[in-house]
């Protein structure tokens, strides 16, 4: 009895002694082949101080990572904007020397013998007003980067200007395409072809022969074309290059869209509301709409929802345009709406929502196709009431909506846009972070994407010469083998 408990103790310890060994040779085996995948692995670091332009990519050394202006928006978006200093990394942007009869001549300016650019130190050529003004992109970035070769203050500037391409991240076309459509598309006494057509033909001849577009294929290239119907006949052919546009509602998505495009906001026409101390009380109105009302395509909505809102006692749903002192009329019924209606037209976009903003008067935005400016680092959510087309067709929905909307919340939001507001705000000089510094900042968070398209054409580049050229034999040495 003695001996069989003894043998049985035996083999209990036997068998804890093996299981022990088993652990430890287990746990010797996955250390060793953490240690060998670990030593042969590469490296996930990026020493951003060998890359080209590394100063677009790179975060200087005080700066947090999440502030960075390339890493998740840049900024703190949601209240307080990060200030902008010596070491913020800036576009590099090179602008051709078109001859002015791309840009300024078309606002009326005459230079005078061989100068290109006016002398925007002592006269600023004017836009021209109205309607004109909500497309009026390409000036205004024409502007800045003028600007920015005598300015001595970098503080708050996205883009500079240089004059080396090959040291440019993208490469600026300064075509005023949108008022060459508005002002120069109808034909003139003894023409054939219209100003605008034969601009678009000067300019796709004179690009398509450049080394610059040549060498990237137009892809590290911008152009602005923010009037629907601008740069009409071109697009087809400048496609490969960036264009800054208002929407793509009447562009195939081959040819423009949100992966390789900028969409920029309108200018807004109606006036700021400055000093704005109203609250959700002082605002008589519920919901405003003034413009077009019958429209084509998708914009036919707006006709039904006029029938359907237009004896409600506290909504204004009215036809309107900048004549009459329409302008002055809007500026005043959005300044005294809680609600403002963006409702797509022709194209998915309009100027409305851009004087919404300008107004603080929440935009109610019925367009399933729009698209919004900066929206890879703004939250449209926060200020905005979105409704699709075919709950807003329904009975009733959209005005129980509206009207189950808080004072609180609506405060919140009009509070929002009151924090926002100036990144639509288009300037001569430009401000800190104002509309053209934010189109300018959507611009650079591009370029890595640009860079990695250009780079992956170039793969087979080597390939692609010696097969047009043919094999060239080699001699094998003679001791070779």
């Amino acid at each position: 009895m003695f001996c069989g408990f003894r043998m049985s103790k035996m083999g209990l310890l036997t068998y804890k002694s093996l299981f022990f060994w088993f652990l430890m040779t287990s746990a010797l085996f996955i250390i060793s082949w953490f240690l060998v995948l670990r030593s042969t692995g590469r490296s996930h670091s990026v020493d951003f101080g060998i890359l080209p332009n590394s100063k677009l990519l790179g975060i200087p050394e005080d700066e947090n990572l999440d502030e960075s202006p390339l890493i998740n928006g840049g900024v703190n978006w949601n209240k307080n904007l990060r200030k902008c200093d010596t070491n913020k990394p800036v576009l590099k942007v090179f602008m051709y020397d078109l001859p002015s009869e791309f840009h300024f001549d078309l606002l009326g300016w005459k230079g005078g013998g061989k100068n290109i650019w006016p002398d925007i130190q002592s006269k600023v050529p004017e836009y021209p007003g109205g309607l004109n003004l909500q497309h009026s992109i390409e000036y205004w970035l024409t502007l800045d980067l003028l600007n920015s070769e005598f300015s001595e203050n970098l503080r708050g500037r996205s883009a500079i200007r240089v004059r080396n391409s090959s040291e440019a991240d993208v490469l600026f076309v300064p075509f005023f395409s949108s008022i060459s459509y508005n002002r120069w598309s109808k034909l003139k006494p003894g023409q054939n072809r219209s100003t605008n057509v034969i601009l678009q033909e000067k300019l796709v001849n004179f690009l398509t022969a450049q080394e610059e577009w040549k060498r990237s294929t137009g892809k590290d290239h911008i152009i602005v074309a923010h009037h629907p119907n601008s740069l009409i006949d071109a697009r087809m052919k400048l496609w490969p290059a960036m264009f800054i546009l208002s929407d793509f509602g009447r562009y195939p998505p081959t040819i423009a869209n949100v992966k390789k495009d900028v969409i920029a906001p309108y200018m807004h026409v109606i006036k700021s509301y400055v000093d704005d101390s109203s609250d959700f009380d002082s605002r008589p109105i519920l919901l405003y709409f003034r413009g077009s009302i019958y429209r084509k395509d998708g914009g036919k909505i707006r006709q039904e929802l006029y029938y359907m809102l237009k004896n409600e006692t506290d909504v204004h749903f009215s036809f309107g345009t900048v004549q009459n002192d329409g302008i002055k009329q809007a500026s005043k019924g959005m300044h005294s709406s809680k609600f403002c209606l963006n409702i797509a037209g022709d194209t998915p976009s309009s100027n409305r929502l851009f004087d919404a903003i300008a107004s603080h008067c929440v935009p109610v935005i019925i367009s399933d196709e729009i698209e919004l400016p900066y929206e890879d680092i703004l939250d449209y959510s926060e200020f905005c009431i979105f409704v699709r087309t075919s709950d807003a067709l329904k009975e009733t929905f959209l005005l129980n909506l509206i009207r189950n909307i808080s004072k609180d919340e609506w405060t919140r939001m009009w509070k929002r846009l009151k924090e926002i507001e100036h990144f639509y705000e288009f300037q001569y000089p430009s401000q800190e972070n104002d509309a053209v510094q934010m189109i300018w900042q959507a611009v650079a968070r591009k370029v890595p994407a640009i860079k990695r398209e250009i780079h992956r054409s170039r793969r087979f580049s080597l390939t692609s010469i010696t097969r047009e050229r043919g094999l060239r034999a080699v001699s094998v040495p003679r001791n070779f083998g």
